[in-house]
């Protein structure tokens, strides 16, 4: 039966997602934000759920609601989220929501530091290249899906990204403790979200209790090559199965990346790296359990073209490329630039990355980068002193940048024009550009910098 459900920060990406989602089930949705950014914003509007004036007020809470979801962007003192406690009305973080709808279903969560995003996009690609029915919740735009979640009545399973950020306003615990996945994967642990869990033993505990949650005759699936997931992977724990996978066998040919079978058959991919080999074995062992066989799983990996903005191709022409990644965590950065140079070795690759987190832009974590944009021919880094002061941190330098990445010759930008001026002057020393970040380099037109440095070379 359809309900009524108000979205107390309704512009977030995995919220209005959501809205979009409980919309076309035919639930009632309204909604409020104090600031709604592109592309929420013209997704919302086009649904007609784009609230009619920014800001929070208790007069949208009532007692015909069924449900109210608050959001993080939301704090807690909101009136709205006041008003519904008051009320005594159901509050639901959105991953708690999810939960709910999803009790007599088979739930699939992915987890980890890095690859989350990746892994749950080839999973949903290759299930909808072979026609299964199926829910989801995914972190990024894939293509051939019109929104980022779908919740159905009557799909068997949920493939969910589940990320270890607080669940809401008044919640605390990570995101993926509350889906108690039958199959849980988790990709790889590497020290995150700083603002949350100061220590990396504060962090790797979320990771922990994943594991120990799970129901009985639960499936763990991990990175054996990860050292912290070879701990929690081999935890005592008779009634939950435990597998391991490790990168799958691959060559580069030609700039091109070519999965290698068991029968030594070559299977052309659109995504390279290591990493994404590591992504595309822990996507296959899920997949597995759920039916698609490697057959048919290397059937329809070739035309997956990766989740929006995960080494993103912007401009390319012969030898030139200009990528776009959302790496922003070093374990990202030295991953991705790795797998860049890797994949065209004879190349001079310029790689940027903008410091745009709470973690990244914290004096105490800057240490975290050294060395991770060393497979660079030249490293440009980016960072905007406005951020700092939004998110309270301390100021930080330039010096002190080059002093934790431990790459003298870096360079160091805090204005965009001035970064753009400087990216548009290497076009003739580099040929490929990668700009790493889960921001937007202070508002840098990527398709104009893709016409300077590619097209009009």
């Amino acid at each position: 039966m359809p309900q009524a459900i108000h979205f107390i920060s309704i512009g977030g990406s995995a919220m209005h997602n959501l809205a979009l989602a409980l919309q076309q089930q035919g639930c009632t949705i309204t909604g409020s934000d104090d600031e709604i950014y592109e592309p929420s914003r013209t997704r919302l509007a086009q649904h007609g759920l784009l609230p009619t004036e920014m800001g929070w007020s208790p007069d949208r809470i009532h007692a015909g609601l069924d449900a109210v979801i608050v959001g993080m962007h939301a704090r807690k003192d909101n009136p709205e989220l006041a008003r519904a406690l008051e009320l005594g009305l159901p509050v639901f973080s959105y991953p708690e929501y999810i939960y709910q709808q999803s009790q007599q279903k088979q739930r699939v969560v992915i987890a980890g530091s890095h690859g989350k995003t990746t892994i749950t996009s080839m999973i949903l690609h290759v299930l909808k290249y072979h026609n299964r029915i199926f829910d989801y919740l995914v972190g990024a735009q894939v293509e051939g899906f019109e929104t980022m979640a779908q919740l159905t009545p009557n799909a068997p399973v949920i493939i969910i990204e589940g990320d270890e950020y607080a669940s809401s306003p008044i919640d605390s615990q990570p995101k993926f403790l509350h889906y108690q996945p039958h199959i849980a994967l988790i990709s790889g642990i590497a020290w995150d979200h700083v603002n949350l869990y100061p220590t990396w033993e504060e962090y790797v505990d979320q990771f922990e209790l994943l594991a120990e949650g799970m129901p009985k005759a639960g499936i763990l699936i991990f990175d054996e090559t990860d050292d912290m997931l070879d701990i929690i992977g081999q935890k005592e724990r008779a009634d939950i199965t435990k597998i391991p996978y490790e990168a799958h066998p691959s060559e580069i040919i030609d700039g091109k990346t070519y999965l290698v079978t068991k029968q030594k058959t070559r299977i052309p991919v659109l995504i390279f790296g290591e990493h994404n080999m590591k992504n595309i074995a822990g996507a296959m062992t899920v997949l597995d359990r759920l039916g698609i066989t490697d057959t048919l799983f290397y059937e329809a990996i070739p035309t997956f073209k990766g989740a929006a903005r995960r080494l993103e191709t912007v401009a390319s022409r012969g030898n030139r490329i200009l990528f776009r990644d959302f790496a922003h965590s070093p374990s990202k950065v030295e991953a991705t630039t790795e797998a860049v140079k890797r994949q065209y070795p004879n190349r001079t690759l310029l790689a940027a990355v903008e410091l745009h987190t709470f973690s990244s832009l914290n004096r105490a974590f800057l240490d975290q980068y050294k060395s991770c944009l060393d497979a660079a021919d030249q490293a440009v880094v980016y960072f905007n002193a406005h951020t700092l002061a939004v998110k309270q941190l301390e100021p930080i330098t330039p010096a002190d940048v080059i002093a934790a990445f431990d790459r003298p010759n870096l360079h160091v930008f805090t204005d965009t024009d001035e970064l753009q001026a400087y990216l548009a002057g290497q076009r003739d020393t580099a040929e490929v550009f990668l700009l790493m970040s889960s921001g937007t380099f202070g508002g840098l037109d990527l398709d104009e910098l893709g016409q300077t440095l590619i097209d009009n070379k």
